[in-house]
C-alpha cells in the first residue's frame, strides 16, 4: 500500500502562548484588550488553569483581586475571561519545538500542527525537583513523592497516599500538604529543612505547621531511605554550614511516605531549542524590561522565567508582558536593552537582567539570606537611582519595586546591593 505523506500546513497567527496556566491566561486576556485578537493559547493538560486546578487551599487573589480565593477559583476568573472574549485555545496538546524564527510545532488531538507567529510567549511554568535531583542515598521503595504529586493524588483523584509522613523541605507546597494530610487523618511527624532558615512563606509556617503542632527542624537533611517494596523509614542528620551531615547526629524516623518539597525548576527545554539564553541563577531566561528574551520576538513570564511565591505576581507580570508584546507585534521591534543589572553577594538574582533605560520598569529580586533593617539600593555611576527600605528581607519573599527611567543614563550599568 502506497501511503502519501500529507504536508503540514503552516498557520499564520500574531501570537502563540505556550502554557494555559495563570501567566498564559493573564497574558492572553491582556493581549486581546490591547487589540491583538489573532492569538492562540496551547495547553498540555486537558483543561486550562495549570497547577491552580489542584491548589484547593485559599490565599490566592489577595493582591490581584483584593479577595481570598482558592486556586481553582482564581484560575476560573481568567478562564471565564478567555471564554467571554472568545480567545482561541487548544488543550491536550504538546509543543514539540519552538524555532528561533518563532515557528511552533505541536501534537494535538487532530494531529501535527504548525504555526508561524510574529511573537511567542513562553509561560510553561515550572516542575518540582525530585529525589534524583538532590541525590538522597538508600533504597528505592515506593512511597517517595514530590509535594505536587501528593497534592494531585488527594485533590484531583481523591486518593490518600500516606498514613505516617515525613516531609523534606519547607517549601510552600510541602507545608500546605502537611496541613492537608493532617486534616485527612495522616500523621505528619516532622518537616526537615537543610537550610538554616525556612524556604517557604511565614504565613504558611504559621497556618500549616504551628497551628497543627507539626515540628520544623532547620539545618537537617535526610541521609538514607529505608524499605524494600514500600518505604519503612528514613535517617535524618543535622548538617553543618556546608550542608554536610554531622556524624553522631543521626536519628531514625519510621514512616510509609516521604514527601519532597525541595524547590522548583523552570520548564525551559523548549526555550533552549529556540535559542533563548538562560540565567544560571534563576534557571529561567535572561530578559529585558519588556520580558523579551535573547531570541527576538520570544518573551517569557511567570514561573518559567523565575519562581514566584505568589500567583498574583505571576498574573501581574504576564499582563505587563502583554503590553510589550502588543507593541512588538504592532511596531515590529522594541528598544534594545544595553544597560546590564549587576548585584552584590547578598542578592540571589534580579529580573529583568538588563534594561533599555527608555521606560519605567518593575525590578523583582530575592535576597540570599534573612536580613533585618536593611536597604535595597540601586545605583548607576555611583548615584542612587532607587532605594527600598526593608524591616525584614527573607529569601522566601520576592521583593518588587518600581524603577523610574528618568534617572537612568545610557552607557552605564546598574548596581543593586543590600545595605544593613
Amino acid at each position: 500500500m502506497n501511503a502519501q505523506l500529507k504536508e503540514i500546513q503552516v498557520e499564520q497567527v500574531d501570537v502563540v502562548i505556550i502554557g494555559g496556566g495563570p501567566a498564559g491566561l493573564a497574558a492572553a486576556a491582556e493581549l486581546y484588550r490591547r487589540g491583538i485578537h489573532n492569538l492562540l493559547v496551547i495547553e498540555r493538560e486537558k483543561q486550562l488553569g495549570g497547577i491552580l486546578r489542584q491548589c484547593i487551599h485559599d490565599g490566592f487573589g489577595l493582591t490581584r483581586f483584593q479577595t481570598a480565593l482558592s486556586g481553582p477559583e482564581y484560575a476560573q476568573r481568567f478562564i471565564d475571561t478567555i471564554e467571554e472574549l472568545n480567545i482561541p485555545y487548544i488543550t491536550d496538546a504538546t509543543v514539540l519545538e519552538v524555532t528561533h524564527e518563532r515557528q511552533v510545532t505541536a501534537v494535538t488531538r487532530e494531529g501535527m500542527r504548525t504555526w508561524q507567529a510574529k511573537a511567542v510567549i513562553l509561560t510553561m511554568g515550572c516542575r518540582e525537583r525530585t529525589r534524583g535531583a538532590i541525590g538522597i542515598p538508600g533504597e528505592r521503595p515506593t512511597g517517595v513523592l514530590t509535594a505536587g504529586v501528593a497534592q494531585a493524588y488527594m485533590n484531583l483523584f481523591n486518593t490518600m497516599p500516606a498514613k505516617e509522613v515525613v516531609i523534606l523541605g519547607s517549601g510552600d507546597i510541602g507545608m500546605i500538604m502537611a496541613r492537608r494530610l493532617t486534616l485527612e487523618g495522616a500523621h505528619v511527624k516532622a518537616v526537615f529543612e537543610i537550610q538554616p532558615y525556612p524556604s517557604g512563606l511565614p504565613r504558611n509556617i504559621e497556618q500549616c505547621l504551628n497551628d497543627y503542632d507539626i515540628p520544623l527542624y532547620l539545618s537537617h537533611g535526610i541521609t538514607a531511605i529505608h524499605g524494600n517494596t514500600r518505604l519503612t523509614g528514613v535517617t535524618v542528620s543535622k548538617v553543618d554550614e556546608n550542608f554536610k551531615p554531622i556524624p553522631g547526629t543521626e536519628k531514625e524516623y519510621k514512616c510509609d511516605t516521604l514527601i519532597l518539597s525541595v524547590g522548583l525548576i523552570p520548564e525551559n527545554e523548549l526555550s533552549l531549542d529556540a535559542g533563548v539564553i538562560l540565567d544560571e541563577r534563576t534557571r529561567g531566561a535572561l530578559v529585558d524590561e519588556n520580558f523579551q528574551t535573547a531570541a527576538e520576538g520570544i518573551f517569557a513570564a511567570g514561573n518559567v522565567l523565575h519562581v514566584h511565591d505568589l500567583v498574583d505576581f505571576v498574573s501581574i507580570e504576564a499582563e505587563s508582558l502583554a503590553d510589550s508584546v502588543a507593541k512588538y507585534v504592532i511596531e515590529g521591534s522594541l528598544k534594545p536593552a544595553a544597560i546590564s543589572i549587576n548585584t552584590d553577594c547578598n542578592i540571589g538574582y534580579t529580573v529583568p537582567q538588563r534594561v533599555s533605560g527608555e521606560k519605567e520598569f518593575t525590578l523583582s529580586l530575592r535576597v540570599k539570606r534573612p536580613m533585618k533593617d536593611c536597604r535595597i539600593v540601586v545605583r548607576q555611576a555611583g548615584k542612587e537611582v532607587a532605594v527600598k527600605k526593608m524591616k525584614k528581607a527573607i529569601p522566601a519573599e520576592m521583593i518588587r519595586f518600581v524603577i523610574s527611567h528618568e534617572k537612568l543614563v545610557s552607557g552605564s550599568d546598574l548596581e543593586v546591593c543590600v545595605e544593613c
